[in-house]
């Protein structure tokens, strides 16, 4: 039997026409453009919720997460700024490492509490703490961030003294209120809330549990996290019924990463392994916060966003196991109809899908092929909560909040950057789409090179006629190259790409 809570609510807000917004952000981690039914007539999961909320509202056909992985693209949505702008050129924090969002940058919660919001990041944190030893001292402040392979990294627990308050986090960032398992194939395997871990790491993570070394809780099961991180946010809903301002909750799930772990109610769901099953799971999650909003009276005048951080490493692992295989072989692509996978440059890394519900002033049923970058919240939000001439002082964030509210069909963006695990850009204008480098700027490299053909030095598509990214086109067209990748070098070096920053 699917879990649902019936909890309610004495009093519910009364939304009166000036009343600003509450925000939820939901961030699937490694979901595909493939994955929900509502994206792909072939997927082989069932995804009734957020089936309902693409219909409640907008689907975009053509977003994109800033990065094709996890911690740049966190760090694009809560800024408005590229990641690769910072010390993190490529990669993703590790365990361990120091934040990566600076002490004085301004956020999306700073922002919505000047503006009079109650601010929470319930789940998945992965932008680095900074962790005390006995003495008070940071052990990571001089740690590179993103190398893997630093020596004696998987130790650097032994030198921490976890009954400190650990700093850097979300709080620093600008939440009220945390409450999550920062990273959930990371040590500490215990539950943080706002900036204190909550249980005693008495053990360490065993070897046949999915996961980095380190010390954990007892009784810790990576199944109850998803679980719980969704009775947490129910919760901030239903206590925020109760509050006066508005409410952002930045809810980053958990799923369908590594390690795939649904509960028992939901295995055997989907018809796509164990990983459609996660997936079902977070459909699940989604609906939990629909029937929350609308029991508490908070659903007309709630913004709802739900996309993921990157595309799909396609991976169908044994339950909380290391070992894992294609979940093509069930007959389910997670990035069609696109051309590669997580970490990669081409579509099937960025491409995300994107919903957006507001019931009170977004149409619903609309679909909309606007290029958009989940960067672009940072100034949509600020347009949707003051005004638009805020918005435009994001180094990469563009105010989509006409589009929104359904008062402009011109194009919003010009073009939009991309990028990849290994460092590799792109860039997307028009029809076009110019990479900078050979293959596929991810975990499996250039395999073609190993074929003895020579290669471009670059690759250029044009997504109108080749969605799936077949046909190199690069040296066909010299003067789109030339022009594409003049426009990316500018953006490198002028620090912005947004044009209408203000310096």
């Amino acid at each position: 039997m699917i879990m649902i809570w019936l909890t309610s609510c004495s009093e519910t807000k009364q939304v009166t026409g000036t009343e600003k917004p509450n925000i939820i952000v939901i961030l699937a981690d490694d979901l595909g453009y493939g994955d929900l039914g509502v994206y792909n007539d072939e997927s082989k999961i069932l995804t009734s919720h957020l089936d309902d909320l693409a219909k409640s509202g907008i689907r975009f056909t053509n977003a994109h997460s800033p990065s094709s992985v996890c911690t740049p693209t966190r760090y694009g949505i809560l800024t408005g700024r590229f990641a690769w702008r910072t010390d993190l050129k490529k990669s993703v924090l590790w365990a361990w490492d120091k934040p990566l969002i600076e002490e004085d940058r301004e956020t999306l919660p700073k922002m919505l509490k000047k503006r009079g919001y109650n601010t929470a990041n319930i789940g998945k944190w992965h932008l680095g703490w900074r962790w005390k030893d006995k003495d008070g001292n940071y052990i990571n402040d001089t740690i590179p961030i993103g190398n893997y392979g630093l020596k004696g990294r998987n130790d650097l627990y032994q030198f921490i003294d976890f009954s400190k308050t650990i700093d850097g986090g979300p709080m620093e960032a600008g939440f009220d209120y945390y409450f999550g398992d920062d990273v959930p194939n990371f040590a500490p395997y215990v539950f943080i809330e706002n900036n204190k871990i909550i249980a005693d790491l008495d053990t360490l993570k065993p070897g046949s549990m999915y996961g980095g070394p380190g010390p954990m809780s007892s009784g810790w099961d990576l199944t109850k996290v998803m679980p719980t991180i969704t009775k947490k946010s129910v919760e901030y809903i239903e206590d925020q019924a109760q509050e006066e301002n508005p409410f952002f909750l930045y809810f980053a799930l958990t799923a369908p990463h590594t390690p795939i772990a649904p509960t028992k109610d939901f295995i055997g769901k989907s018809k796509a392994g164990l990983y459609g099953d996660f997936v079902t799971e977070v459909d699940w999650t989604v609906g939990q916060i629909i029937d929350a909003l609308n029991r508490t009276g908070q659903l007309d005048n709630t913004i709802v966003v739900f996309t993921s951080d990157n595309g799909s490493p396609q991976r169908d692992g044994e339950k909380m196991g290391g070992k894992t295989g294609s979940v093509k072989k069930y007959g389910h692509d997670p990035s069609r109809p696109f051309k590669g996978m997580k970490a990669d440059i081409w579509e099937g890394g960025h491409r995300v899908p994107c919903i957006v519900s507001w019931p009170s002033k977004i149409s619903s049923g609309q679909v909309s092929s606007q290029l958009f970058g989940l960067n672009d919240l940072m100034a949509t939000f600020t347009a949707l909560t003051e005004s638009s001439d805020k918005s435009s002082q994001y180094e990469d964030s563009q105010d989509f909040s006409d589009v929104w509210l359904n008062k402009e069909t011109s194009p919003v963006r010009q073009n939009l950057v991309h990028h990849s695990i290994q460092g590799m850009f792109a860039i997307s204008e028009g029809p076009w789409k110019y990479i900078e480098g050979k293959g596929s700027g991810g975990w499996s490299g250039n395999p073609d090179e190993k074929s003895g053909f020579t290669l471009p030095e670059g690759q250029l598509y044009n997504l109108e006629t080749d969605i799936a990214e077949q046909n190199n086109i690069y040296d066909q067209h010299p003067e789109i190259v030339e022009k594409l990748s003049a426009t990316l070098k500018m953006y490198r070096k002028q620090g912005y790409s947004n044009p209408n920053m203000k310096k």
